[in-house]
């Protein structure tokens, strides 16, 4: 084996144990943030992934944008309403469907958080070039990517 695979093979364990790590402590922050706001850590996500919409969204696209059944879907929006983050709303073009609509002062108040806790993510890039920032942003679409492909996979039961 040459030393490029002896490097290439250190560095990519290296990698699944820094990610395990990663992954933990993102799941762990989220819990911490869903604590703090006495939300489930899927309505924290759910917020997050809402506020990249741009308007109010059906149930089902919640259902798209988490993985989550419809039926869980339902009761994730039932919880985010009953906590006052999201309004259903009757959609004025076809009154048979029913929107899910954030609260605008509710959505602020979860964004100022968010704001705190992230005062310095920035600066964690100030050593990186725009090639390394591009690579990351490369690596992340993939793994958002792949992660809805095993979600999917995890629901129909593959695995």
């Amino acid at each position: 084996m040459s030393g490029n695979g002896t490097t290439r093979e250190r560095l990519l364990d290296e990698l699944s144990t820094v990610s395990r790590r990663y992954m933990a402590a993102y799941a762990l922050f989220n819990q911490a943030v869903a604590d703090r706001l006495q939300l489930h850590p899927t309505d924290v996500q759910c917020l997050n992934l809402l506020g990249l919409e741009d308007g109010p969204v059906t149930t089902g696209r919640i259902a798209e944008l988490t993985g989550l059944t419809t039926g869980s879907a339902t009761r994730l929006v039932d919880r985010l309403e009953k906590a006052g983050y999201v309004v259903r709303e009757r959609d004025a073009a076809d009154r048979r469907r029913v929107l899910v609509t954030t609260v605008p002062e509710r959505i602020a108040e979860f964004g100022r958080m968010w704001e705190r806790l992230g005062a310095g993510w920035y600066a964690l890039f100030d050593e990186l070039d725009e090639s390394e920032i591009a690579l990351l942003v490369g690596h992340m679409r993939r793994t958002v990517a792949f992660s809805a492909r095993q979600i999917a996979r995890l629901r129909d039961g593959e695995v």
